[in-house]
């Protein structure tokens, strides 16, 4: 045999005998999982404890590297930004890291040895339930980014007991059922035991003099305790060393029990305590129509906050001692303005246990916080009466009074000639109820306040903070969302993920441009075309599947995919889908001979449960449903599908099937949106309004490969100015008063006729605030148009391919470079494998 043949051969022979010992290292870290960690053998082993242990094996290979990320960002002492949220919507974890450790197909051939179904174990995973929609989801997307890019970053949330609810539809209606996910093991959380912070509620504050200095100090006394304990998960990086932390607090108590109570036998009012303190983490937003569940949210706001902020001091004064640096050091970011009461809590350490001087304190905070605003809903931006601060944190409203009293001096000085300016302004609301307003609070103790829209940005500083804009231009910034392609592409399409790396490579998972750069020309391939369509296909037939597993409805998977899934809430505008719906519905039974494009229009999504027209809204698309799906001369034509119990582990199967994403929000409402990047990635068309990101979505992909309909945010301004009267709309337009009336008067309730006149009066009687008359017409309208192209599957799908094609801007890993360079000044660190990582 020749030389180069021999070396061929042993290379080969080593290539082989590399992976058979990498397969026999996965099979027994997963069979010594199951039988040490988890106390089973095949025989007593089920599906969950194979998921236990698949999880547990793939937990040790994110460990070593885990290691050595903390320990290079304690030896190298760099920034680090943390990420404070009530909400992280992480999904499934398992597919995900192993997507990221580049080891799918390692453990995949492992498992499959050992004659177990490997996505059979993988669908075993709970959906970690810590979110209600786009803010959790974001900030979820966001820790995959940090840490692909190795951005030194934490995440800080709330370890619910009870994530978002479990949603079940009976007879129509939703029901809440309670989401216990940590009922079994969580395997990739470690408790930290050793990092326990006290959260103060409630007490004194009493004053006394400095016998020394002879200043005031005041000190917060006869507290009731809360013990904030540390949950930690790793959040590996894609085909990167680096894998980051998000710490999650559980609220315990600080004794177990009452041993006086205890041994006089009244063991109820012995563990009083403790259950009312570990209130604090038991469920994600409790209901707000009550004021116990008001006072619950803002206990739990506060405990987030306190904890994160001691947690972050401890481990910067491990290493430093003059606060000054803290800037220098820290970053914390903001999301939303659930964790403002963070800046009044830095105030109160550094002031008070710091014992730092008023404006030094105040410098170093402003510089250390950054706030990122998500809504510009009025009824969103959070106000705290000023009695729950009196009751439960006394010594923060001291504090706030004090910034507010800074504040309002900084405005007199700037605005002499303004007065009003100054009750706008003020964080302080004087109404008949006083209250704090937090967006204000959140501006003026941060150096960088972001929208997450270019239009959502420019209506911040032009109507909802105008002031604040004029005040401090210098703080605004804009930085449009993104979503991590790994999970939404790579994991959720596996399809169209092996397509793209036929044809492009796989350079898109690290840099999604390269869609931009290479996959365009592909559209005008029809060989290529073909396949695309062949794999849309594939994910159709997977959705039908699930669709008929889960409601028993049959659908076509020939028909156009007409989708709706978000968070069911009236700016969003399900209901203008529905009386879209009813119209096509009419125009069938007017002309059966006529020629309609099949369509299926699928709704996913939960209403909050005290929303109660959120909830109407869902009963009625189920009962439209009922009569549309059980009428002959319809059911071929259009089929209506709600599906139930919305997460990350559905969207992952609706996106990729997905024909049309309506983004369909007024105007002006909708800050951003990331589920209509997430469709367009996949190959879904959009309808919707020049709201949010649709904008800057038509500008990348271009006007003539998206539907837009509808007034303008300027048109929604001016119609409201001018005086907007739905009933014109109504009375004008025949085939919309017939929709509307048939909605009013039971055509879909016949049991109970004025069932749905709560949401006909809404848009009749009360004012239709989100302009659904306004803007039925044009979205009928687009809508047909939709259909025509429809029609043309070749043409539709090319546009298809140059949405996705389009998407190289809406990538989370570009968002957070821009977060990383442009507002917490960090730059990324290359993680060294240990000597440990590199001998395995």
């Amino acid at each position: 045999m020749a030389q180069d043949e021999i070396g061929i051969t042993e290379e080969v022979t080593t290539g082989l005998s590399e992976e058979l010992d990498k397969q026999m290292s996965i099979i027994k870290s997963f069979l010594e999982h199951l039988e040490y960690t988890l106390g089973k053998d095949k025989y007593s082993a089920t599906k969950y404890d194979s998921f236990n242990a698949l999880a547990y094996a793939v937990r040790d290979h994110l460990v070593e590297r885990w290691l050595d990320t903390q320990q290079a960002y304690y030896n190298l002492d760099n920034k680090r930004v943390y990420y404070i949220s009530m909400e992280f919507l992480m999904g499934r974890a398992l597919g995900n890291s192993l997507i990221n450790l580049d080891l799918w197909n390692d453990f995949k051939e492992a498992i499959d040895s050992l004659g177990r179904d490997f996505e059979a174990i993988l669908d075993e995973e709970q959906d970690a339930g810590l979110g209600n929609g786009g803010l959790g989801r974001l900030a979820a997307c966001f820790l995959d980014s940090m840490a692909t890019m190795s951005i030194p970053a934490y995440g800080y949330g709330i370890r619910y007991e009870y994530g978002i609810f479990r949603q079940a539809i009976a007879e129509g209606a939703q029901v809440e059922i309670p989401d216990n996910w940590l009922r079994y093991r969580n395997p990739w959380e470690l408790d930290r035991q050793e990092h326990l912070h006290t959260v103060k509620f409630n007490g004194r504050v009493i004053t006394t003099i400095d016998k020394d200095s002879g200043k005031l100090v005041r000190e917060w006394v006869d507290t009731d305790d809360v013990m904030a304990m540390a949950y930690d998960t790793p959040i590996p990086g894609y085909q990167t060393h680096t894998v980051n932390t998000l710490r999650l607090w559980s609220a315990k108590s600080s004794r177990e029990f009452d041993l006086k109570f205890f041994n006089e036998g009244n063991y109820i009012r012995a563990v009083e305590k403790k259950m009312q303190s570990e209130t604090i983490s038991k469920v994600l937003y409790p209901a707000d129509n009550v004021i116990e569940g008001k006072e619950l949210r803002f206990k739990q706001e506060y405990f987030l906050a306190s904890a994160t902020v001691h947690d972050v001091l401890y481990r910067f004064q491990k290493m430093h001692k003059d606060f000054r640096m803290l800037p220098d050091k820290v970053a914390i970011q903001l999301n939303d303005t659930h964790p403002t009461l963070a800046i009044p809590e830095m105030m109160r350490v550094l002031i008070d246990l710091e014992k730092l001087e008023w404006e030094e304190a105040w410098e170093i905070t402003r510089k250390t916080f950054a706030y990122t605003n998500h809504t510009i809903l009025p009824e969103a931006l959070e106000l705290w009466p000023v009695w729950f601060f009196e009751q439960i944190l006394p010594r923060h409203l001291q504090i706030i009074y004090e910034i507010n009293d800074q504040f309002i001096k900084e405005v007199k000085a700037a605005f002499p000639d303004d007065p009003q300016r100054i009750s706008r302004m003020s964080i302080v609301e004087e109404h008949w109820e006083r209250k704090i307003k937090m967006a204000h609070l959140a501006i003026v103790g941060s150096h960088s306040v972001n929208g997450v829209a270019a239009l959502h940005t420019e209506i911040l500083k032009k109507e909802l903070f105008r002031d604040f804009y004029e005040m401090y231009p210098e703080k605004f910034n804009n930085k449009t969302n993104g979503i991590t392609q790994r999970r939404w592409l790579k994991m959720a399409n596996p399809g169209l993920s092996a397509l793209l790396d036929e044809h492009i490579g796989d350079g898109w998972t690290r840099d999604l441009y390269q869609l931009n750069k290479k996959l365009k020309p592909f559209a005008e391939k029809p060989d290529f075309v073909e396949r695309w369509q062949k794999v849309k296909r594939k994910n159709k037939e997977n959705l039908c599947r699930y669709i008929f597993k889960q409601n028993e409805i049959e659908v076509d998977p020939e028909s156009l995919f007409d989708v709706q899934i978000k968070r069911i809430h009236e700016y969003k505008r399900q209901l203008l889908n529905v009386l879209h719906i009813i119209t096509l519905y009419n125009r069938i039974k007017d002309h059966p001979q006529a020629e309609v494009v099949p369509r299926t229009f699928i709704f996913a999504g939960k209403a909050a449960p005290a929303y109660a027209a959120a909830k109407l809204i869902i009963r009625l698309i189920n009962a439209v449903a009922e009569v549309v799906n059980s009428d002959p001369e319809v059911a071929d034509r259009i089929k209506v599908v709600f599906l139930a119990n919305y997460n990350v582990t559905l969207a992952e199967t609706i996106f990729p099937a997905s024909d049309l994403s309506e983004q369909i929000s007024t105007a002006g409402t909708e800050a951003s949106g990331t589920g209509n990047m997430k469709f367009a990635l996949n190959g879904a068309l959009t309808i919707g309004t020049l709201d949010g990101a649709n904008i800057e979505i038509m500008e990348e992909v271009g006007k003539e490969n998206i539907f837009i309909f509808g007034l303008t945010a300027a048109e929604v301004a001016e119609l409201k100015e001018r005086g907007y009267n739905p009933r014109e709309y109504y009375n004008g337009n025949t085939e919309l008063k017939r929709v509307i009336d048939m909605i009013a008067t039971g055509f879909f309730s016949p049991g109970t006729p004025d069932l749905f006149t709560p949401l006909t009066d809404s848009l009749l009687n009360h004012g239709d605030h989100y302009m659904l008359l306004a803007d039925y017409a044009s979205y009928v309208s687009c809508q047909e148009r939709v259909g025509e192209l429809f029609r043309q599957k070749d043409e539709w799908a090319r546009k298809a391919i140059l949405n996705a094609a389009g998407m190289g801007k809406f990538s989370s890993d570009r968002t957070i470079k821009e977060y990383a360079e442009e507002i917490w000044g960090i730059k990324p660190v290359d993680i060294i494998p240990s000597a440990v990582e590199r001998e395995h």
